[in-house]
C-alpha cells in the first residue's frame, strides 16, 4: 500500500514527531500503543476486526535522518508487516510530502481481506485516513473530529470507513429522496 500528503511543517519537525514511535497512536487509528524497548526497537498493540487485539515488535532497518524510516516486524508478529516512510522538502520550502510505503500480511490470506474489507476495514482507506490525521495533528495541534463521531477510535466501531464506490443502478433508480 502507499499513500501521501504534504504537511505545512518542515521535514525535520515531521520526522521527529514520527521517529518517536510513541506519538503514531495519536492518529493512527487501529494502534492502541507503542512502546520504544531500544534505541531502534519497538513493542506494538493494535486493535484488530471482530474486537481482537494484536501485538508485534518490530525494529527500525534503515533511517536517515529528516528524510525517511524504514522498519519490519520481528519474531512471530500475528501480522507482519514491513514499511517505510519518506519526509521529503515541498517545492513551496515550507511543507513536507510524506510518502508512506507499507506490506503486511493479512491474517487468513484472501479470506481474511475480504471479511475485513466487509467489515468496514479497508487497509488502503485507513492509511489515507491515518495521514489525513497526522496532518491535522502537526499543522492545528489537535486531530478534529465532526459531532458526528466526536469519540475518535471508538467511533470507528459504529461509523467503519471503506472507500467510495459508485452508485449501484438500484441506488441510482431510487434517487436523492428515496
Amino acid at each position: 500500500m502507499t499513500a501521501t500528503t504534504t504537511i505545512r511543517k518542515p521535514a525535520p519537525d515531521v520526522y521527529a514527531f514520527w521517529r518517536d514511535l510513541e506519538n503514531l497512536p495519536a492518529f493512527m487509528a487501529h494502534l492502541e500503543q507503542v512502546r520504544t524497548t531500544g534505541d531502534r526497537t519497538s513493542h506494538w498493540s493494535a486493535g484488530a476486526p471482530f474486537g481482537k487485539d494484536v501485538e508485534w515488535d518490530a525494529e527500525i532497518t534503515d533511517e536517515t535522518p529528516s528524510e525517511r524510516i524504514a522498519w519490519r516486524s520481528t519474531g512471530e508478529a500475528a501480522v507482519p508487516n514491513a514499511g517505510t516512510v519518506w519526509f521529503v522538502p515541498a517545492p513551496d520550502g515550507v511543507s513536507t510530502e510524506v510518502n508512506v510505503v507499507l506490506v503486511y500480511e493479512i491474517p487468513g490470506g484472501a479470506a481474511g481481506k475480504a471479511v475485513a474489507k466487509y467489515f468496514g476495514e479497508e487497509p488502503h482507506q485507513q492509511l489515507d485516513d491515518d495521514l489525513r490525521r497526522l496532518k491535522q495533528f502537526l499543522e492545528t495541534g489537535e486531530v478534529v473530529r465532526s459531532d458526528g463521531a466526536p469519540w475518535g477510535k471508538r467511533a470507528r466501531k459504529e461509523f467503519p470507513q471503506h472507500p467510495a464506490q459508485p452508485l449501484s443502478e438500484a441506488e441510482l433508480e431510487k434517487g436523492p429522496d428515496a
